[in-house]
């Protein structure tokens, strides 16, 4: 693999270098007098103070940084804040490049807080794509240094041989020297200790030796090295002619602020993914849960007794008040919750509870007494396992393919890194659960690429996954070690298509510093603490991702999806806080116009100066000659003046999963043009099959006759194999059969079989009885008297009535009530509603755009690129057109079922004096791939509006891919 393409010139990187080499605006640059410290030492970067106060407020302006005390003029700090996933290390990298090539700078240390940093760190800096990208601008490399812990275990000890490589490196045309180091060994005893060897016959600690160089330093997520704490105070002794401070979190405690791309910017300008949440909720109880807290042995009892006995500690948790439970084995957790009055432990150990249920409890899991068959753990991974499937399967058949990964926060380390009896129960399930959903994909999987991926995936499922944990860095484990390596270390292998590892497992250990753009969900399932940030907890998925040729992909929308349990039911909002509470508004005086709200208002809009943007308040009636608001001034000055000044993050970046309580609103005028088509087809029909008995007979028997194959005889198994090739040697591989097979079986009686098919297919009982008796030299059905022959029966003849219904018997409508309303528009009185859920018109949104006017709703919802096209297209003739709400109007079909058409439109044309009313079935595909089904409710779609015909004129229409709007209303209308 040729590694990451890295993308050239991306604005909000560039800026960022900008806003550095303009800090030096007018510095001069003053070299070693003596040769030898010239070859080793950075250049004097001289700056008049004066001058470069002057160069970061003109910056600050230039950039809009409005924020107190952001600039110390006596500080030779600069700080750069980036948002989580826009690349602050690529940024960091080319400004070393930059810094070299306008005033000479050689020597360079990245400091980051930790050693997960420094990894990451390092492999990006050493990477291959990283050198070669940069080479091809700057014709040179970047020689790494790292400085790391002493593991020598002779007496005698050395000063680090990084330090001693980078300090003596001699300045040449080749390489920029970068000196890598993490927090514990600014802080560790090494750099301060006295050395025999001397650097230069001049220094003998490396701290010393270090800032004889005149480094420039960046440091990596400064809100770890908080001015004034030890070490803060051990990186100024580098000496650093000036710091380069890189990162998402400042907390406010800025130095020099010379660039800010906030959450807000990042998120508003797609420079990284959405975020969905998921919360995981139990279904009754009002969140009541037990939670297995701790399993112990009892002490005995003084003066000796009987042996020690383990006890299961268990809290139950109401949401009001904690009780805590003792349980010994064979005791019920009827005592806990009277709910659970059938549930006993069955067997317990020093790791693992085992219910009478077959539930096993860990420490740490909780479960709903009154839904316990499961523990909440294991349906937030079976969510999250479900959807990684469901975006694999459209991501890994694109065009150019995107390999998505998923991450797992546990508790439960000895889960998934135990071996048999003693731990590995997680990875066990996890296995099973991934197991099942690749057999089931490949039973109706056509893609050629992703069925052998899946494939692979199955030989080996333990190669599926993978983990890093802080006790793996002392692993001796191959396995563990190569995991640990690609994990870290390792992207583009990682992201190889070739690698089936695509679900990775951790506790907090890949936190800041570890990322990897293709993370497309992240499932929590342990507490993050109080004090991290929702922010930080989903900036390890946030990176646009890359593609197969490791290019990142910015042409489109795409999401992080991030699972938690109802204890954080929040999560979303608390992660809209977070954002916004970023992005640079400062608190402002609502009551007056004060100097602080004109400069944040000129921020946005430099080409008004105070003086004209108290004219246009004035005249618009918002401030008084005091320049004090009037009524809803402030708010009206935010909302309809000057929006940008107030700009936050936009609607539908961050979204929870749980849309029952997201809405969209209803142009209550349009419906009034709308409603007399509404009611229409909200009629209640039922369907009518115009077929006589003889018909209907003869029905039956050909489908029985057709399926008679289905029916396996008593003894007989068929297997069904395939040959197949690897690596040159062939090999047979079962397949399973997607036909549905009845197997012999008789568990009822022939009257009483006759009787439940008759009333599940809906025919007369002598009727069925009458087939039966004629096909019984072709099918005997007294071997197949069972209620799983009844099922399979009912099934297939829905599905034969359905593809017969037109072509081989008549159908019709027949109204069945004069009831109309409610509908999903209206209420019991016919009065048009003023906002609908948004999960019943689609579920996608465009809310950056608005919809034509004639559309019903205020904002963009759809299901297809299809949909969202029509919802945006203006169409002169029409007067009102709408999606129709999923199951708002169900057809009845044939074989039972219904079916649901996607857009009503209201036409008028040749000036206003002839109408149509048009439902419209849209399908984002070609013709020709229609299937069978779809055709066959589409016709009956037909069919209804044919009949409902004599109350208002309506027509069907399907519109497919390429298929325009317009050209469908012009063939309707005889255009």
């Amino acid at each position: 693999m040729a590694g990451f393409n890295f993308e050239r010139n991306l604005l909000h990187q560039n800026d960022a270098i900008a806003s550095i080499l303009s800090a030096f605006n007018g510095a001069t640059i003053n070299v070693e007098k003596s040769p030898a410290k010239e070859k080793v030492c950075n250049p004097n970067v001289t700056l008049d103070e004066l001058d470069f106060s002057r160069n970061l407020l003109d910056i600050q302006k230039l950039n809009q940084i409005n924020k107190p005390n952001s600039v110390h003029k006596s500080s030779h700090v600069l700080d750069i804040s980036m948002e989580t996933g826009t690349g602050k290390t690529y940024t960091y990298t080319k400004a070393i490049f930059e810094l070299n090539k306008e005033f000479y700078i050689n020597k360079f240390i990245v400091v980051v807080p930790t050693l997960s940093i420094k990894a990451g760190t390092v492999s990006f800096l050493r990477s291959k794509a990283t050198k070669e990208h940069f080479k091809q601008d700057y014709n040179k490399a970047l020689k790494v240094h790292i400085v790391e812990s002493s593991q020598a275990k002779n007496k005698k000890s050395f000063m680090p041989q990084a330090i001693v490589e980078f300090v003596e490196a001699q300045k040449n045309d080749k390489y920029i020297h970068v000196l890598v180091i993490n927090g514990g060994m600014v802080n560790s005893d090494t750099l301060r200790k006295n050395f025999d060897r001397q650097i230069f016959d001049e220094h003998d600690t490396p701290i010393k030796a270090i800032s004889s160089v005149k480094p420039f330093t960046i440091i990596d997520e400064p809100h770890k090295f908080k001015s004034g704490n030890t070490t803060w105070n051990n990186i100024l002794q580098f000496e650093s002619q000036y710091t380069l401070r890189f990162g998402a979190t400042f907390n406010n405690n800025y130095e020099n602020l010379i660039h800010e791309l906030s959450a807000v910017d990042a998120f508003n300008q797609d420079l990284v993914k959405g975020v969905v949440t998921y919360v995981e909720q139990f279904a009754d109880g009002n969140d009541t849960f037990i939670k297995l807290l701790r399993l112990f042995r009892d002490e005995p009892a003084e003066g000796g007794g009987s042996a020690k006995v383990l006890e299961a500690v268990f809290e139950l948790n109401d949401g009001v008040s904690k009780k805590t439970f003792r349980l010994i084995k064979d005791a019920s957790l009827e005592s806990i919750h009277e709910s659970m009055s059938d549930i006993k432990i069955i067997k317990h150990n020093q790791s693992v509870v085992v219910l009478s249920n077959g539930l096993e409890m860990k420490k740490g899991d909780k479960i709903n007494p009154f839904s316990y068959s499961a523990t909440l753990q294991d349906k937030m991974i079976e969510q999250a396992v479900t959807r990684h499937f469901e975006l694999e399967r459209n991501l890994l058949t694109r065009d150019v393919r995107i390999k998505p990964l998923t991450l797992f926060f546990i508790e439960d380390i000895e889960g998934y890194r135990g071996k048999h009896q003693i731990g590995g129960e997680l990875r066990r399930k996890f296995e099973k659960l991934i197991k099942f959903q690749i057999k089931k994909l490949l039973k109706t999987e056509t893609n050629d690429f992703y069925k052998s991926y899946l494939e692979k995936s199955l030989a080996n499922l333990s190669l599926c996954h993978g983990g890093y944990f802080s006790k793996d860095n002392t692993a001796s484990d191959d396995k563990i070690e190569k995991e640990v390596s690609e994990i870290l270390h390792d992207k583009e292998s990682l992201l190889s298509l070739d690698n089936t590892r695509r679900f990775i497992f951790s506790k907090w250990t890949l936190r800041e510093g570890w990322d990897n753009p293709n993370v497309f969900q992240i499932c929590k399932l342990r507490s993050s603490g109080s004090q991290t940030s929702k922010l930080q907890e989903v900036g390890r998925g946030l990176r646009l991702p890359v593609n197969e040729y490791m290019s990142r992909v910015k042409d489109e929308k795409f999401d992080l999806h991030y699972y938690v349990d109802f204890t954080e039911k929040d999560f979303a909002q608390q992660l809209v806080n977070d954002i916004n509470a970023g992005s640079g508004s400062d608190a402002i005086d609502e009551n007056k116009l004060s100097e602080a709200l004109l400069n944040k208002i000129n921020l946005s809009y430099p080409e008004l100066d105070d003086e004209k943007i108290k004219e246009q308040l004035g005249e618009l009636g918002v401030i008084n000659f005091a320049h004090k608001f009037v009524d809803n001034g402030f708010e009206k000055l935010k909302s309809e003046i000057y929006p940008k000044a107030f700009e936050r993050l936009k609607a539908n970046k961050v979204r929870s999963s749980d849309k029952k309580k997201e809405k969209t609103s209803i142009r209550q005028g349009k419906y009034n043009e709308l409603k007399a088509l509404w009611e229409s087809i909200n009629q209640r029909v039922i369907l009518e099959y115009k077929v006589d008995e003889a018909s209907f007979k003869t029905l039956l028997r050909d489908y029985l006759l057709s399926e008679k194959d289905a029916f396996v005889p008593q003894g007989t198994v068929t297997k069904q194999s395939a040959v197949s090739f690897h690596n040159g040697l062939a090999f047979a591989r079962e397949e399973d059969s997607v036909t549905n097979t009845i197997m012999p079986l008789v568990t009822m009686g022939y009257s009483d079989f006759l009787e439940a098919l008759a009333i599940h297919i809906g025919i007369n009982i002598k009727i069925v009885h009458e087939v039966f008796v004629d096909i019984q030299g072709e099918l005997d059905i007294n071997d197949y008297l069972s209620n799983q022959t009844i099922r399979a029966i009912k099934s297939g003849f829905n599905k034969f009535l359905l593809d017969s219904a037109i072509s081989n018997y008549s159908i019709g409508y027949k109204k069945v009530s004069n009831k109309v309303h409610p509908t999903v528009f209206t209420d019991e009185k016919g009065a048009v509603l003023s906002e609908i859920p948004v999960t019943n018109i689609g579920q996608n949104s465009n809310l950056d755009k608005s919809p034509a006017d004639q559309y019903l709703f205020e904002q963009v919802f759809y299901d297809s690129p299809l949909e969202e096209k029509n919802i945006l297209g203006e169409i002169a003739e029409v007067t009102v057109f709408t999606k129709i709400p999923k199951d708002s109007i169900r057809i009845p079909v044939a074989g039972g079922g219904t079916y649901s058409p996607d857009f009503a439109y209201c036409v008028e044309y040749e000036k206003g004096q002839k109408s149509l009313n048009l439902i419209v079935e849209t399908k984002d595909k070609d013709s020709r791939s229609l299937f069978r089904e779809e055709e066959q409710k589409i016709k009956h779609a037909e069919k209804l509006f044919e009949s409902l015909g004599a109350n208002v004129s309506i027509k069907f229409e399907t519109q497919f891919a390429n298929n325009k709007m317009t050209k469908i209303i012009n063939d309707a209308i005889g255009v």
